[in-house]
């Protein structure tokens, strides 16, 4: 979701607003800066002046309970921005604002506080102290924020409880395994109770199953906490999982920006699909992102004549009937119509009542059994009323990567054989 107040980050709803931000590293970052500024590429950069464009004018917001996930490979400077936001690292120029204060501009000691009030950070390594029990790991930023010890012990009790590791309280770090020692980060950072969580790479270096378990447990814990959350990682998939919002970073740059579902739906470029190409698309893109709009009958108000007017001058087989509410009562299909209704005839004697439906926030893999009867599918909101309509071929086409196949007149997508194929073979497992 775009910046609400652009032009005044200090006015902002966002609970971060990076503005801008660039980091060189070098003996001269200044004159880097002016090059950069005129243009001159990186690499140019470097070779004239030795110094490192590692994040160049990148700009993105946070909303309060986001997780907004940045990725890309190695190099990508993904870790210093992270790193950029609360001030571990010194930008060299551009704006960090949190709840629209930019803390480029405080001094050391606001600077402190925000650390110590407002932002936590989870570490790739753990970065726990092996001379201190987890308890006392866990108390750790209580401590230097002068919070008297009873008062420490018990919020990192309760933060450990919620990490699953109460019990592990007085045991030394050397005795847990890695998945556990990154729990005990985490608790960590939520005993702080910080507002802002940054998260670098945190699971990496867990084993894939206990990486799961805990893509897992976090967004079980942000279901329950509302925190704001920076992630960096380099795995599309833990971002597809995790990410209200992903940003893939390349060369210091983001170059796209959006909703999981955009981002593999339409890659912004070759570098965004390399990426995507091996994602199983049913599971990150939604009902609601390929739907059509919602056209109905009105139960009451239609009979078979206007029907018969509105599947013609739609050009369609079938429309789904609403109630007053817009709830769906059922289906008209063109084949029902067989000529011996009168036109004033009610709707409900040749409705079908049978109707498929599914939430538009539904992933397009919970309608792949739905699709295999053909009709299309009544797409509801929250409150269970017609938000759209689903056709059966449009998940074919969203199922196939982007460039697969050729495209009609209309400049849709057409779905290569490879991908209908496998998609049929979903519906009909």
């Amino acid at each position: 979701m775009p910046n609400r107040n652009e032009s005044n980050p200090s006015q902002s709803v966002n609970k971060v607003d990076v503005r801008n931000l660039t980091k060189i590293f070098g003996a001269d970052p200044q004159a880097a800066l002016d090059q950069l500024e005129r243009g001159v590429d990186k690499d140019e950069i470097f070779e004239t002046t030795g110094n490192v464009v590692a994040v160049s004018n990148v700009s993105f917001s946070v909303e309060p309970g986001q997780i907004f996930v940045v990725m890309g490979l190695s190099g990508s400077g993904k870790s210093t921005l992270i790193r950029c936001v609360n001030r571990l690292i010194a930008p060299t120029s551009g704006q960090v604002c949190i709840d629209g204060e930019d803390i480029v501009a405080v001094d050391d000691a606001r600077l402190r506080e925000v650390r110590l009030n407002k932002v936590a950070m989870v570490f790739q390594h753990f970065a726990l102290f092996p001379h201190r029990t987890v308890v006392d790991n866990v108390a750790f930023g209580l401590k230097i924020r002068g919070l008297p010890a009873d008062e420490r012990r018990e919020k990192a009790i309760e933060a450990l409880d919620r990490v699953g590791l109460k019990s592990w309280a007085d045991s030394a770090p050397g005795t847990l395994s890695g998945g556990m020692k990154q729990r005990v980060g985490l608790a960590r950072a939520l005993a702080a109770d910080a507002e802002i969580l940054l998260m670098d790479e945190p699971f990496s270096a867990l084993d894939p199953l206990i990486r799961r378990d805990m893509q897992q447990e976090l967004i079980g814990l942000q279901r329950e906490l509302n925190k704001t959350i920076l992630f960096i990682t380099h795995d599309l998939h833990e971002a597809l999982i995790l990410g209200d919002r992903i940003a893939i970073m390349k060369e210091g740059r983001f170059v796209q920006l959006g909703a999981p579902a955009e981002i593999v739906a339409d890659p912004a470029d070759d570098y965004v699909a390399a990426f995507t190409q091996d994602v199983d698309r049913g599971r990150v893109l939604t009902v609601g992102s390929v739907m059509q709009p919602a056209m109905a009958l009105d139960v009451d108000s239609d009979t078979v004549g206007s029907a018969r007017e509105r599947l013609s001058a739609e050009a369609l087989s079938a429309l789904h009937v609403v109630d007053a509410d817009r709830r769906v009562v059922g289906l008209i299909d063109r084949d029902d119509l067989n000529g011996k209704e009168k036109a004033k005839d009610p709707l409900r004697p040749v409705m079908r009542r049978d109707v498929p439906t599914i939430s538009a926030e539904a992933h397009l893999s919970d309608a792949f059994t739905l699709c295999a009867g053909g009709q299309p599918i009544a797409a509801v909101d929250a409150a269970g009323r017609l938000a759209g309509r689903l056709e059966p071929l449009a998940v074919f086409q969203a199922l196939a990567s982007p460039g697969e196949g050729p495209e009609d007149g209309s400049g849709e997508a057409r779905v290569g054989p490879a991908a209908a194929g496998e998609a049929r073979e979903r519906i009909q497992a």
